[in-house]
């Protein structure tokens, strides 16, 4: 069968790719960025499209040409500069389902989640549930299919978030460690995609392991699959919780997609339940999803790594907004440097302009969209002063402050930053 899949790069979209692919299917792939899931996944026809642009029912007519299936593992947790939840996830699935309507009629399954109790009126889930009763009411054959918590050999968002915090050092400090979580292996999400494919499965359908974690479970459960001794649960105040989750929101602001935003807080301070009925579909526990996939040291470095990478780059933007905004304030004395070397107003105008490409850099690498661009500015301006500095001024390399040689250290920081810096 010719089948397009919606979010076809992401976590849950990139496995039921490969599985619908082995199964013998034509698939083709949606997604915003998909330059390097081409690289990756050469048997899929890969298109670039962004949902939340898509939202009239002629935006699709030429994408679901020949399309027998439509598997939407899209979505949007928050609102962000690159993220409209409203658009991608209700919108957007309106409008395909119109053009799905007036064509070809092609089966949909709708990857969704629970969508009932008291996080329910958040955006994310909304805009889910709008689409789902929308499908529901249109006539064209579907499947809803509501995992519960995803894991599997990769990890994004919410299951980043667990290795990350699975190997936090001594102890681990949890905020909602008694809610209670059900998991699913990503490989039973994408067999039940398979199933409805082949024509075994309809309807609305929540997939989950029949059994009930706690959250200090889960991580426990992760940090014994990292190979790490046991650490003892400390639960946290829910209050503790809010500076990160704001900083988190404001980090979504500026393009982050943080799995500590209001959304998954307010989603995990209740639990991920399902309200699983008759389904003849066996999912994997937590524990038999990572025993099939052991975990290798370049896990253990990524969970090592993932709560560090925001202090990383804070870090960074921290001291490139310090060295510009410090200078300022005492600019004839850090103009006096140059002196020996251009008149007043020249050294004046050079010192002015190194403060403002500082200040730049410092502030552009808090905006996601930006980020590599700013890093690798980081990297051309240290390279730039050093070898200035080294030509017109060398003994400040044994000045006892070491203002040449602490360059260093933050030039291997942003090259850490850049080495972390892709989320997929």
């Amino acid at each position: 069968m010719n089948i397009l899949i919606l979010g076809a790069t992401g976590f849950i979209g990139s496995v039921v790719a490969a599985r619908l692919v082995a199964d013998g299917h034509a698939v083709t792939g949606l997604g915003r960025n998909p330059m390097r899931a081409r690289l990756k996944q050469p048997a899929i026809d890969w298109r670039c499209a962004d949902l939340s642009r898509m939202t009239k029912a002629d935006d699709w007519d030429e994408i679901l040409t020949d399309q027998q299936v439509v598997v939407n593992c899209a979505g949007a947790l928050q609102d962000g500069p690159a993220d409209d939840v409203a658009a991608t996830q209700a919108e957007a699935m309106l409008a395909l389902y119109l053009a799905a309507k007036r064509g070809s009629r092609p089966l949909i399954v709708q990857i969704s989640a629970r969508t009932a109790g008291a996080a329910r009126a958040l955006p994310f889930l909304a805009s889910k549930r709008r689409a789902d009763e929308a499908l529901a009411a249109s006539g064209l054959p579907c499947l809803i299919l509501r995992p519960a918590l995803v894991l599997g050999r990769n990890a994004h968002g919410g299951s980043s978030l667990l290795r990350a915090l699975a190997a936090l050092p001594l102890a681990l400090p949890l905020v909602h460690a008694e809610s209670p979580i059900e998991t699913v292996s990503v490989d039973d999400v994408a067999e039940a995609v398979s199933r409805a494919v082949a024509g075994g499965l309809r309807g609305d359908i929540d997939l989950a392991a029949d059994e009930i974690l706690t959250l200090a479970d889960l991580v426990s459960l992760h940090r014994q699959w990292l190979g790490l001794p046991p650490a003892r649960v400390f639960s946290l105040a829910t209050w503790l919780a809010r500076p990160v989750t704001w900083l988190a929101d404001m980090a979504g602001h500026l393009g982050w997609r943080s799995p500590l935003r209001s959304t998954a807080m307010t989603v995990m301070s209740e639990g991920i339940r399902s309200a699983k009925g008759e389904s003849s579909i066996v999912a994997t526990s937590a524990a038999a999803t990572l025993s099939a996939n052991p975990s290798g040291v370049q896990d253990l470095w990524f969970a090592r790594l993932y709560l560090l990478k925001p202090l990383v780059i804070s870090g960074l933007s921290a001291f490139w907004l310090l060295s510009g905004l410090i200078p300022l304030l005492a600019i004839e004395k850090t103009s006096a440097h140059f002196l020996p070397f251009m008149p007043e107003a020249a050294a004046t105008m050079l010192t002015l302009a190194t403060c403002l490409i500082d200040i730049a850099l410092g502030a552009a690498v808090l905006l996601r969209p930006l980020a590599k661009r700013a890093l690798l500015g980081m990297l051309a301006a240290s390279l730039a002063y050093l070898i200035g500095a080294s030509l017109l001024e060398p003994a400040l390399w044994l000045d006892p402050l070491g203002p040449l040689v602490k360059v260093l250290p933050s030039i291997l920081l942003t090259l850490t930053a850049l080495a972390t810096l892709d989320e997929r």
